[in-house]
């Protein structure tokens, strides 16, 4: 820990022109938590220009571009290899109209197509890489008309140093590359990177392992939703407008039916209650919002849940600040979520796996003396109180109007 902060400590000191040049060059993108749609858990290997097409025309139609999504990010295995001019090139089988052609077509269905690369000779998936061609590949990017990449750290040094500098390498390749492209920062979370990312030009890094489609996972990486949720609790701080934790992409909806998420079978998925809590948690966290499920096939509920108004206004709202517990009452948890014009966001929400119930007074335990308009979020009614009964790892979400009764 100690060589961490050091390491850190030596990097931003040493720095601090070139850190504040990077947050300037990126002030205009990722303002509020990117939101979209994501290959890797549920088509892996499989993802193609086929895929991307089907994606994006259900997005367009099914109401979640209306609700804010825009990112398609085709994530690893797209890459065939470098051509005799060192070009990266996606597999031809799979991608046989090329990259240029998809974002096109995904362009033209006012949408953003986003891509991946890792920061080391070999993606995680064992496909070529981008260290040593950063600038050349942000080029090839841009060329494409590439909006968004995911940048992973598979098969590169473990210590934080080599880390910033590899990710502040590409950071300014695509400053350089004369097209906005989003950048997200993906080495888990293992070397702090809330600390560093944004001076190595990211606008979202994650801050855990892979997230997989349960609970609780009870594992040594502590990456089920509810694990992966407490990790988040002391990271409030970093995030805000253009640049944001990211806990990783969502389950919902995937109901055990991705591969990686499912650890090959091993966990069958969540409960559309648990679903519902997860989808809460990450809009009042300002993560970003990236679905992975076939959306070909998404169910009402599933739908409605992703694109409920109110949740999505509360995770995109421009102030930009993240939720942080303010009250413990057994196994009842209650997150605070500030908003624009004084405005708040609470969640409650029920760690137990038995029933609940809760009493909330906004003055007593949560020091809100202002008066407030209270909003149930999923019934879309006004309430006089925070109190009432939740299921087993249920929530309720308010929204509170400042200045009014």
């Amino acid at each position: 820990m100690k060589k961490i902060i050091f390491l850190l400590a030596v990097i931003v000191c040493s720095l601090p022109v070139i850190a504040q040049t990077r947050y300037n060059a990126w002030d205009s993108l990722a303002m509020t938590p990117p939101m979209g749609w994501n290959s890797w858990n549920f088509f892996e290997a499989r993802v193609s220009e086929q895929v991307i097409m089907d994606m994006a025309d259900a997005m367009a139609a099914n109401g979640m571009k209306d609700a804010g999504y825009r990112y398609l990010v085709i994530d690893d295995h797209w890459v065939a290899g470098r051509d005799k001019h060192n070009n990266l090139f996606p597999d031809p089988e799979r991608f046989p109209h090329g990259m240029k052609y998809l974002a096109d077509y995904v362009h033209g269905k006012g949408l953003k197509l986003g891509i991946y690369s890792d920061a080391a000779m070999l993606t995680c998936g064992g496909v070529t890489g981008s260290y040593n061609f950063e600038e050349q590949d942000a080029r090839t990017f841009a060329g494409w008309g590439i909006d968004f990449l995911k940048y992973d750290y598979c098969n590169a040094p473990e210590d934080v140093a080599t880390a910033f500098s590899r990710y502040a390498r590409m950071g300014d390749a695509l400053k350089k590359c004369g097209r906005p492209i989003v950048y997200s920062i993906c080495e888990w979370g293992q070397r702090k990177p809330w600390l560093w990312a944004r001076a190595a030009g990211g606008h979202l890094w994650r801050t855990t392992w892979d997230s997989r489609d349960v609970w609780e996972s009870h594992d040594n990486n502590l990456t089920g939703i509810m694990e992966i949720f407490l990790q988040q609790e002391h990271l409030a701080s970093y995030a805000g407008p253009g640049g944001w934790n990211d806990p990783d992409l969502l389950m919902v909806g995937l109901y055990g039916k991705g591969a990686s998420s499912s650890v090959d079978g091993r966990f069958k998925g969540c409960t559309a209650t648990e679903y519902r809590t997860h989808f809460a948690l990450w809009c009042m966290l300002a993560a970003p919002l990236m679905v992975n499920m076939d959306l070909k096939h998404i169910t009402p509920d599933v739908l409605q849940l992703i694109t409920n108004p109110q949740l999505i206004a509360i995770n995109q709202d421009a102030l930009g600040k993240q939720a942080t517990t303010v009250l413990k009452r057994n196994d009842i948890q209650v997150l605070l979520k500030p908003l624009q014009r004084g405005d708040m966001a609470v969640c409650v929400f029920n760690r137990a796996a038995n029933g609940q119930s809760f009493d909330i007074d906004l003055k007593k335990d949560l020091a809100l003396w202002q008066p407030f308009q209270v909003t149930d979020v999923w019934s879309g009614k006004p309430v006089k109180t925070l109190k009432g009964q939740l299921g087993a790892h249920d929530c309720a979400v308010y929204l509170l109007k400042a200045g009014q009764k």
